[in-house]
């Protein structure tokens, strides 16, 4: 469909689209087209930097290794309640670490919300209202991460500071 799109000339669906297969199986190709179609209409929120390969390869593996980390966990402490009376406090303390690096895997390891801005000149503002300073416009298809919502503006990341935008101008990538 991304292909489609963006032969009629539809560029922020074919975003989309891209940025939907990217989510659902990370790949450096599709990556790598996104950045060009980016770059072809001047768009923010597409790097193409190290940090962007090495995090598609963390998002291309998170959840296989997410599920063999839950799986050791659930062995080991079924291991540990059928050996209570063998198992010492060193074994417990060790499996409460591990569940506390598992924990913390999940939660900064786990892939970001991210948000194609659907309409053309989309004013990015400072706070969620209206009456907040403007900080500038978004066109259509700019990528941004998702930090919140707040009643009908989501946060976003802009240029490392938080900025709002309405929530009918964002297309949320899940």
């Amino acid at each position: 469909m991304a292909y489609v799109q963006e032969g009629l000339g539809h560029y922020p669906a074919a975003l989309y689209y891209l940025s939907v297969a990217q989510a659902w199986q990370p790949q450096y190709s599709t990556w790598r087209k996104m950045v060009a179609v980016a770059q072809e209409h001047r768009l923010t929120g597409y790097p193409d930097t190290w940090r962007q390969n090495l995090a598609i390869t963390i998002q291309r593996y998170y959840y296989r290794l997410l599920q063999a980390l839950l799986l050791l966990a659930v062995v080991v402490g079924i291991l540990l309640l059928l050996r209570r009376r063998t198992a010492d406090r060193a074994w417990w303390a060790t499996y409460a670490v591990y569940l506390l690096l598992v924990g913390l895997f999940l939660n900064l390891l786990a892939p970001g919300r991210v948000g194609l801005v659907a309409r053309p000149r989309v004013p990015l503002m400072a706070g969620p209202s209206a009456g907040s300073a403007w900080l500038t416009t978004a066109a259509a298809g700019d990528r941004f991460e998702v930090r919140g919502q707040q009643d009908i503006w989501f946060r976003v990341q802009w240029q490392g500071r938080d900025a709002y935008i309405r929530r009918p101008d964002l297309l949320l990538v899940e």
